[in-house]
C-alpha cells in the first residue's frame, strides 16, 4: 500500500507552524463551506424566483424559502455525515489492519517504509536510515503517515462535517430569501438576481483562490449556472401563475 497523500499533522509544541497536511485540511473546510454556501444561495433562490414569479404573495415565497433552507440543510448534513462516517472507518479499518502489519511482520514493514522514502527520492542508505530511526520513535504513526496518508489523532469527526455543511447551506440560503422579501413586490425578482449573482461571483472566487484555479473561469462557470437556474425557475413560475395553477 503506498500513496502519496501527506497526513494533516498539527503544530509543535513550540508554536511552530502547522505542516502542510493540516494547513491543507483546513483549506478542504474552508472550499467545503464555500460550496456549501453556494449551494444554499443557488437552491433557495431558485425556489423562491420561481414562486415570486407565480404570485406576489409574501406568504408562499417565505414558505418556500423556509422549506427549500430546511430541506437543503438537512439533506447536506446526511449527506457529509454519511460520506465522513464512511471515510473514517476506512480509514479506521486501514489503521487497523497496519497495526497488525506491524505487530506479525515488522521487517517486512521496516523494508516497506524504507522503499517509499526511496521512493520519494531519498537514496537507499538514507531512506534505510530514516524508516529505522521513525520506526524506532513511533512505528504506527509513521507508517499510517506515509503509507496511508492519515493521521490517526485527526480523523474527521462526521458530526463536526454535518454541522458545518448545515450551517454553510443555511447561510447561503439567507441571502436570496432577503432579497426577495424585502424589496416591494415590482422589485424583488430583480434585485434578487443582482444580489444572487453578485454572492455566487463572491463564493466562485474564494473557491477559486483556495483551491489554486483560475478564478475568472470559475466566476464564470458559477455565476451563469446560478443564472441559468433561476432563469427556470422563473420561467415555471411564470407559467404555472399565468395558468392560475
Amino acid at each position: 500500500m503506498t500513496s502519496d497523500h501527506g497526513s494533516p499533522g498539527s503544530a509543535s509544541e513550540h508554536g511552530a507552524e502547522p505542516h502542510g497536511g493540516a494547513l491543507s485540511s483546513k483549506l478542504n473546510w474552508l472550499r467545503a463551506g464555500v460550496l456549501g454556501a453556494n449551494d444554499g444561495i443557488v437552491s433557495v433562490a431558485g425556489l423562491v424566483v420561481g414562486v415570486a414569479a407565480a404570485t406576489t404573495d409574501r406568504g408562499p415565497i417565505l414558505t418556500a424559502g423556509l422549506a427549500g433552507l430546511a430541506a437543503g440543510a438537512v439533506s447536506m448534513a446526511l449527506g457529509e455525515y454519511v460520506s465522513v462516517s464512511t471515510q473514517r472507518d476506512t480509514e479506521r479499518a486501514l489503521l487497523a489492519k497496519e497495526r497488525v502489519e506491524l505487530a506479525t511482520i515488522p521487517d517486512a514493514e521496516l523494508d516497506e517504509l524504507a522503499a517509499l522514502y526511496e521512493a520519494k527520492g531519498l537514496s537507499p542508505a538514507t531512506a534505510r536510515t530514516v524508516a529505522e530511526e521513525l520506526t524506532a520513535h513511533d512505528a504506527f504513526a509513521a507508517h499510517a503517515e506515509v503509507e496511508l496518508g492519515i493521521d490517526p489523532d485527526e480523523l474527521t469527526d462526521p458530526w463536526q462535517a454535518a454541522g458545518a455543511s448545515a450551517v454553510s447551506f443555511t447561510v447561503g440560503a439567507i441571502l436570496p430569501m432577503l432579497a426577495i422579501l424585502l424589496p416591494p413586490a415590482t422589485a424583488r425578482i430583480p434585485v434578487t438576481f443582482v444580489a444572487v449573482l453578485v454572492a455566487l461571483a463572491i463564493t466562485g472566487s474564494l473557491s477559486a483562490r483556495l483551491g489554486g484555479a483560475d478564478r475568472p473561469r470559475a466566476i464564470v462557470r458559477v455565476v451563469i449556472g446560478g443564472a441559468l437556474a433561476m432563469a427556470v425557475t422563473y420561467g415555471i413560475g411564470q407559467l404555472l401563475g399565468v395558468a392560475g395553477v
